[in-house]
């Protein structure tokens, strides 16, 4: 056609295409960049969560008080006294224990044993009443053997107790153990802030001591309040 000249607009704007192009990948970096972090912490809250909550052992053979001590009857009137694995696990590591001698009368739901840590002193509840006829002297002069086997090697007191079956009446035991764990643990879970570090070690694993992480001025303050040892 006469007096009409083509021009090739992508000849002559092609710069200025290259540079939108450009632009455009720069910002989609820049976006995913930006918010991938975001979608990593999500990932973490839910970690940590199911760590946590498959982190405490609970095994189901024996008796519980809601102070985090545990009973194993050995016949109709003796039985074992130890801490829980979530209690040792709250505190870590106990440097001294103070526990009843032999001979000495503990009541169910009255303080009987006292573990220190960091310098201070923590009262526990007895989780059943007796009298006193054996001490584990090892885990006396070793309490690190309650975090290696809380269950087993790990116990405290050997007791004779002749309301002993009306006593577990009033602990937790099988499945009612564990779903009371599962609140404790969910009570554990809510107090956790992600932006402090999420408490966790290098493998993955929620660090011991965890009431440290949670308030290191007050921690055992915490520690009391799942023990029932606070102060109304």
């Amino acid at each position: 056609m006469e007096g009409f000249t083509y021009v090739d607009i992508f000849a002559t704007k092609g710069i200025e295409y290259i540079f939108v192009i450009c632009f455009l990948l720069l910002f989609v970096v820049f976006a995913y960049s930006t918010f991938k972090p975001k979608h990593k912490t999500l990932t973490q809250k839910r970690s940590i969560g199911d760590l946590i909550r498959q982190w405490f052992v609970v095994p189901e053979f024996l008796y519980y008080h809601q102070g985090h001590t545990w009973v194993l009857p050995e016949s109709e009137k003796v039985a074992k006294i130890g801490l829980d694995d979530f209690a040792q696990k709250l505190v870590g590591r106990i440097e001294a224990l103070k526990i009843p001698k032999m001979g000495e009368e503990i009541v169910q739901g009255e303080k009987a044993l006292r573990i220190e840590v960091g310098g201070k002193g923590i009262e526990m509840l007895a989780p059943l009443d007796g009298e006193v006829i054996d001490v584990n002297e090892e885990v006396l002069k070793d309490p690190s053997r309650l975090m290696e086997d809380p269950y087993g090697e790990g116990w405290l007191l050997r007791v004779y107790s002749p309301n002993l079956r009306s006593n577990l009446r009033n602990l937790l035991t099988g499945r009612l153990a564990r779903r009371w764990m599962d609140v404790v643990k969910e009570n554990l879970f809510s107090r956790m802030d992600y932006n402090l570090g999420l408490v966790l070690q290098d493998g993955g694993i929620p660090v011991s001591g965890m009431a440290k992480s949670l308030d290191p001025e007050n921690w055992d303050e915490i520690v009391k309040e799942f023990f029932l040892t606070k102060e109304a």
